[in-house]
């Protein structure tokens, strides 16, 4: 089996283990009410940008090598490497939802009964979902070989983060008070101990 091909495989894979991590979390938060919701445009434009870097413009390349003019060779470290950036985003990914349990929501929205979690992952850094997305995008970089399917990735997941972050802690400051504010100030955003 050539080597790009296997790189494929283990995107595809992980995409799959992707879906089966989140699928649990979106129908257990159907049954927990809303008591805020700051869902607008720009957050629905986020989330579309990060599906379609993330999701559809490597999905299309994977199944068909398009766009071609910027593909290059796969490498063995290439393989290696994506192969562990993608592991370790489906974990935190994983633990994010595991920690958040009912208060999680795919969206800017405060759940019924809402409570501050500053555990596993989120005591090291107050976003360790989108920490994740930045590792599956780099992950997407190492193991799908084009430059294009490599940038979508981190476009995809810029536009989310840079659209949703600031709304969300306001809203969370909103919601948690003076709680946040000392949450924030031991905590990173989403690179431990950087950013």
């Amino acid at each position: 089996m050539a080597l790009a091909s296997l790189c494929k495989i283990i995107w595809a894979v992980g995409v799959i283990a992707w879906y089966f991590i989140r699928r649990p979390a979106e129908r257990r938060a159907k049954r927990h009410r809303i008591v805020s919701n700051q869902r607008d445009a720009t957050d629905k434009f986020g989330l579309v940008a990060a599906s379609v870097g993330l999701g559809l413009i490597p999905g299309l390349f994977a199944l068909t090598g398009f766009p071609h003019d910027a593909t290059y060779s796969a490498r063995p470290f290439s393989l290696v490497l994506g192969t562990i950036l993608y592991c370790a985003a489906l974990w935190v990914f994983r633990r994010t939802h595991k920690e958040l349990g009912k208060n999680w929501s795919i969206s800017l929205e405060i759940r019924a009964e809402h409570e501050l979690i500053a555990s596993g992952p989120y005591a090291l850094v107050r976003h360790p979902m989108y920490t994740s997305f930045l590792l599956m995008a780099a992950g997407q970089a190492f193991l799908l070989s084009n430059w294009i399917v490599g940038l979508a990735g981190f476009l995809g997941f810029a536009a989310l983060f840079f659209l949703r972050v600031d709304k969300e802690e306001q809203m969370m400051l909103e919601f948690f008070g003076s709680r946040y504010r000392e949450y924030m100030r031991r905590t990173k955003r989403i690179i431990p101990y950087v950013y």
